[in-house]
């Protein structure tokens, strides 16, 4: 029986110096619980609630935290099969293994897989800081050399990246950048495909070892299978459960993974991912998905980024609440204006009844974003 001992993970540079241990955990070393080394209450958090320097079954290699969206921390339990199998299948995927750009957290499953898969591709992984300026993504993409090259970012690492030139022609001259962590803006979308950026959406989380669906296909070996509109997961990347069993196991299905995602499958195959369950709006016995409703304000102009969000509403029990962060250089729009807009593509009970103008909306982890940080500073 293995022991489960704790892993400091630096940011950039610092990030890469747990390669060794990596790469012994996935050769059946023991288990690994990756944390964030300059967070040192967060550390100690997650040490005492994944219960590191206990035992823990051998074939897991790595612990990964995620919190969802409740913040109690869980631990999904990573085997150095299913990591294999998802690095494995991210390479035939995107053509084959090459060197990969870390650029987001590496205690989050989406850096942590930069690593997985340098490490079993063989190639040394180059590290740039998260919050890092364009300057430095251009001399980053340099230093990855010739052959294929590919990095993992979140939404808000792009459009900051697509801003500048020099660095949007870089991530232009990478095989491919995946994007997770949620919804990506379709504005970001259009002007990543107009700097000839190969952009490759991606849906998956810790329980998954990360991304499993890419473009809305899923891996090789994954099964994705949609029951009243929520999404459930399987195949040989599934985590082998939480190290802290939750009530309500989404793993209790053997071979499956229940998310908290609602879904659809089109005749092709492919998956739409349409909104959180918790995050849905009831209002007026009716429900709202936020996403969707993001999807049509981010078509207005003056709109460079949103999020929906329900408040509490004496009469309709909730009102469906919006957060704008305007293009540059546009007024903001009125209620009206906005409601109108809605009006054209979905119907008159999707559309805000108020609307509030933000600087930048609330982001957690690696760039998530945070309704319930919205919904208590305005749902009053």
């Amino acid at each position: 029986m293995a022991i489960l001992s704790t892993l400091a993970v630096g940011t950039g540079a610092a990030a890469l110096a747990i390669l060794p241990e990596l790469e012994a955990a996935l050769g059946g070393a023991g288990a690994r619980l990756p944390v964030p080394a300059a967070d040192a209450r967060q550390h100690d958090l997650l040490a005492t609630t994944l219960r590191a320097g206990e035992p823990i079954d051998d074939d897991i290699a790595v612990v990964v935290s995620t919190s969802g969206t409740t913040g109690i921390p869980k631990g999904a339990m990573l085997s150095a099969a299913a990591l294999t199998a998802s690095a494995t299948a991210t390479h035939q995927r995107l053509g084959g293994p090459g060197r990969w750009l870390l650029a987001l957290p590496a205690h989050h499953v989406a850096g942590l897989q930069v690593l997985i898969r340098s490490v079993l591709g063989g190639s040394a992984p180059v590290a740039l800081d998260p919050s890092f300026e364009p300057a430095d993504l251009v001399s980053a993409v340099a230093a990855l050399g010739t052959g294929r090259r590919y990095t993992s970012l979140v939404s808000n690492q792009l459009d900051k990246a697509l801003a500048d030139p020099a660095a949007a022609a870089a991530l232009a001259e990478l095989d491919a950048v995946l994007i997770g962590g949620g919804p990506m803006p379709s504005r970001i979308r259009e002007n990543a495909s107009a700097a000839g950026v190969r952009v490759v959406r991606t849906y998956g989380m810790s329980e998954t070892c990360g991304g499993c669906v890419y473009d809305g296909v899923p891996l090789e070996g994954v099964a994705v299978r949609v029951d009243d509109g929520r999404v459930s997961l399987g195949g040989p990347m599934l985590a082998s459960g939480y190290r802290n069993p939750v009530d309500s196991d989404p793993f209790a299905e053997p071979g499956w993974f229940r998310t908290d995602d609602l879904g659809a499958v089109d005749d092709s195959g492919t998956l739409s991912i349409l909104g959180r369950a918790d995050d849905a709006v009831t209002t007026g016995g009716l429900t709202v998905l936020p996403q969707l409703v993001e999807n049509a304000l981010a078509g207005h102009p003056a709109v460079a980024e949103c999020a929906v969000f329900g408040v509490p509403d004496d009469r309709l029990g909730q009102r469906v609440a919006a957060a704008i962060v305007l293009t540059a250089g546009q007024r903001a729009p009125t209620l009206a204006e906005l409601r109108a807009h809605i009006g054209k593509t979905l119907d008159p009970t999707a559309a805000p009844r108020q609307v509030h103008i933000v600087d930048e909306l609330p982001r957690r982890g690696i760039g998530k974003l945070d309704r319930r940080a919205l919904i208590q500073k305005f749902g009053a």
